[in-house]
């Protein structure tokens, strides 16, 4: 009986331990107001002044941490360690976008090994 206990404390601890870390919802927008994202799209102006990339990561506790690895074309322009609190947690990162970047850019949400989470592509006009 002990073992077969011991078994199921192992099993349990497992399936804890293999919890997996994703991101549920993920937006470019405009900004950030009491913890949701506003001015959402996948097409901004030049003169948008700053950017925000919102998620909302399952999966973590709390010390874990994602980035946001921000690129214009294939260039990498900046990236942003955010620290997760909580099973569920809404994070975001800012960048302001200099308006002679035009193009296609994206957002690259990574875990703390650098796997890829999630890709949010968008476009300044």
């Amino acid at each position: 009986m002990l073992a077969v206990f011991g078994l199921w404390v192992l099993v349990v601890a497992a399936g804890v331990v293999a919890a997996e870390l994703k991101v549920e919802d993920a937006v470019i927008c405009t900004g950030v107001k009491d913890r949701a994202p506003e001015g959402a799209a996948e097409k901004f102006p030049a003169a948008v002044g700053k950017l925000f990339c919102f998620t909302r990561i399952v999966g973590g506790a709390e010390g874990t941490v994602v980035k946001h690895v921000w690129f214009h074309g294939d260039q990498q322009v900046d990236a942003i360690e955010l620290k997760v609190g909580a099973a569920s947690w809404r994070t975001f990162s800012s960048k302001t976008i200099d308006p002679k970047l035009t193009g296609a850019w994206k957002v690259e949400v990574q875990d703390a090994e650098g796997k890829a989470l999630a890709t949010l592509n968008f476009t300044i006009e």
